[in-house]
């Protein structure tokens, strides 16, 4: 564990006189994060401490001193957090608070991008047509500059355009070589590493000479302007508070990003959880928020340490899961409520009973009163709870399952957004492959001979390029489409000219009809087209497909959901089922300290999602086979929790009922 020092708390200033009384409102740890004006400060906020709360605060202490709003820069990893916080500053005080900067990383820097241009324009502004390209969309680039090289040819496989550009992005993303990259985390392919560096090369030129920026880009576009000899001093000047949400999140990129945004007067306040860092598959570092007190001269450290979620005798349980972890910081969470059950860990003869045993709990807690949206069940990996939803639907228990398609992944959502962003920037040469290939008698040749025709074309839409006669009607409609400024009414327009298309391809059209409208709906929110590509870009509608049918449901359903999903949530009840050595921790995370420790702290942060009650499952007979059954133990990192405070019950078979008797 890291070793703390304490500091006196932060009064509220004598003499001042506030509109919030923030001694009133805030515990002593609180007081003392929102006191905080000048000079780097870090605040550890375990979980369920009030995180939230106290960023809120702080945003109306500042404004209430006098801070300019506009000079207050709020970063997170979601557009809505960024708007809730902003939201509730508001409500403490009034309409100043939303003038604050607020948002995510790359929604920021794609802000710096228009107003600045690219790097070599940096200072002036950018007339030329830019498109952001989601994760679906860089796939498509990486295929068609993959598709340059003659790897259809090789003796070998050569990496798909998934792999590729996610050895692309953590490459950017980790600040590490691709050969480096490739020989730890790929290294199947290295035999084709010269292949590899040439295709991902020819990637980032393409989207150069495209106008075209993937989330990588605009994070390094940013940390490049925070290093511009003209561009840096003006955001350093402009954004003089700068707060970081969920630091422990931050891949090494972005916490270079915020170094060069803090200056050396370093005015940032961090604040995140090193024990909730579980996200190192999308190239967080827990280094980074280790490092933030070594990063500046007299860093303020600030604990957050009263729970307002969880019993203690649940607090108790995450508290000793932590206790051998190296290199963590101290924390020890504590709450008001000292009494409740305990949590306990149930042996189950195999899956199939362990399933059972959750169904049977969830039908009795439902029956004493708990709300099944209260309730829910967390896991590793998705396809651990498979044999759950089968006996969740034989038992006719609603539920919702987390990580679905989303509604922005669905095939006839990205085909009207591409007809839109070609309206934007007519050289967006990956929605122009995408519609081309909707027009009947277009294939794939006929698709890349057309944009091939572009290639020295200032304007594809413009009337002196030839088109195919058959693609002659898509033009016709573009252009048409792009001279409507509003973006409901220009995605009506392209919406009615997709419809004849869209109602032959799909028998169930009505229905997918639906999401056409609210796409249109959602366009209706914003001032331009442009405006509108970039956030649903950005930050896309969280929603999957099968919460835009919730309406054929019962109001009331339970939780399913990996541990991943499940960060900054909560239920009531929380059982975390297969906690088990091999699946929690994962049997590939032996490797590596570093992923062993990821994997404790995956434990963690789903025993701290209960409120009030927390059961652990795991089969005895993980695996059955003809003659040899694979057996199964519970978890290494439950090997420290005090038995006392942590029951332990295997399930017997009664001819009455199955009951859990203590072991």
């Amino acid at each position: 564990m890291k070793k703390l020092v304490l500091k006196k708390a932060t009064p509220v200033p004598s003499g001042k006189s506030y509109r919030i009384a923030y001694d009133q409102e805030l515990n002593p740890a609180q007081l003392e994060a929102v006191m905080h004006t000048n000079g780097p400060a870090l605040v550890l906020a375990g979980a369920g401490t009030g995180k939230t709360r106290t960023l809120t605060f702080r945003v109306a202490r500042l404004v209430e001193d006098g801070v300019d709003p506009a000079s207050i820069l709020l970063l997170t990893f979601t557009r809505k957090a960024a708007r809730e916080m902003l939201r509730r500053a508001g409500g403490l005080l009034d309409g100043r608070c939303e003038r604050v900067a607020g948002g995510t990383f790359h929604s920021f820097a794609f802000g710096v991008l228009q107003r600045f241009g690219s790097v070599e324009q940096a200072g002036s502004e950018s007339t030329r047509p830019m498109s952001v390209l989601d994760q679906a969309d860089a796939e498509d680039v990486m295929n068609l500059v993959r598709g340059r090289f003659d790897v259809k040819g090789a003796r070998r496989r050569f990496p798909k355009k998934q792999t590729l550009v996610a050895m692309a992005s953590t490459a950017v993303n980790t600040i590490t070589p691709i050969d480096d990259v490739v020989a730890q985390l790929y290294p199947q392919f290295l035999a084709d590493l010269e292949g590899i560096r040439q295709v991902i090369q020819a990637y980032h030129q393409y989207k150069r000479q495209h106008g075209l920026f993937d989330y990588d880009d605009l994070l390094l576009y940013l940390l490049s302007m925070t290093r511009h000899p003209e561009v840096g001093p003006t955001l350093r000047d402009r954004y003089r508070f700068v707060m970081v949400d969920e630091y422990q999140d931050t891949n090494a990129l972005q916490h270079a990003i915020i170094m060069g945004l803090a200056g050396r007067r370093g005015n940032v306040m961090a604040v995140g959880d090193d024990a909730q860092s579980i996200y190192s598959f999308r190239g967080a570092d827990v280094r980074n928020i280790h490092a933030f007190p070594d990063s500046f001269d007299d860093c303020h450290v600030i604990r957050l340490e009263h729970n307002y979620r969880s019993t203690q005798p649940i607090l108790d349980m995450c508290n000793d899961i932590l206790r051998d972890a190296p290199q963590m910081f101290e924390k020890e969470l504590f709450s008001d409520v000292t009494t409740g059950e305990p949590p306990m860990l149930v042996s189950c003869t195999n899956e199939r009973q362990q399933s059972e045993f959750v169904v049977q709990q969830i039908l009795e807690l439902r029956e004493s009163g708990v709300p099944l949206s209260e309730i829910a069940v967390l896991f590793r990996s998705g396809f651990l709870s498979f044999d759950l939803e089968i006996a969740l639907r034989r038992s006719n228990i609603p539920f919702v399952k987390y990580g679905g398609m989303k509604f922005t992944e669905a095939a006839h959502v990205k085909d009207l957004l591409a007809l839109l962003r070609i309206t934007a920037n007519p050289r967006d040469v990956i929605s122009w492959y995408r519609v081309l290939l909707l027009q009947p008698g277009v294939g794939q040749k006929t698709a890349q001979q057309i944009i091939d025709g572009f290639a020295d074309v200032a304007d594809p839409l413009s009337a002196d390029v030839a088109f195919p006669i058959k693609a002659s009607p898509l033009r016709d409609l573009l252009v048409r489409a792009r001279t409507i400024a509003d973006p409901q009414e220009r995605l009506r327009i392209l919406a009615e000219g997709y419809r004849p298309g869209f109602e032959k391809a799909y028998d169930d059209h009505a229905k997918r009809w639906r999401d056409v409208e609210t796409v249109m709906a959602i366009g209706s929110r914003y001032p331009t087209v442009e405006a509108f590509l970039a956030d649903i870009a950005l930050d896309p509608p969280q929603e999957t497909l099968d919460d835009l049918e919730e309406d054929d449901r019962e109001d009331e359903f339970m939780t399913l959901s990996t541990i991943h999903s499940a960060k900054g949530l909560e239920w009531n009840t929380v059982f975390l089922i297969w906690v088990n050595e091999g699946r929690l921790p994962s049997a590939r995370s032996a490797d590596s300290e570093a992923s062993l420790e990821e994997e404790r702290r995956l434990l963690y942060v789903a025993c701290t999602r209960a409120k009030q009650r927390l059961v652990l499952t795991y089969p005895a007979v993980m695996l059955e086979w003809e003659h040899t059954d694979v057996l199964g133990r519970p978890s290494r990192f439950l090997e420290p929790i005090n038995e006392e405070r942590f029951p332990q019950f295997f399930l017997t078979e009664d001819t009455s009922d199955t009951e859990a008797d203590p072991s």
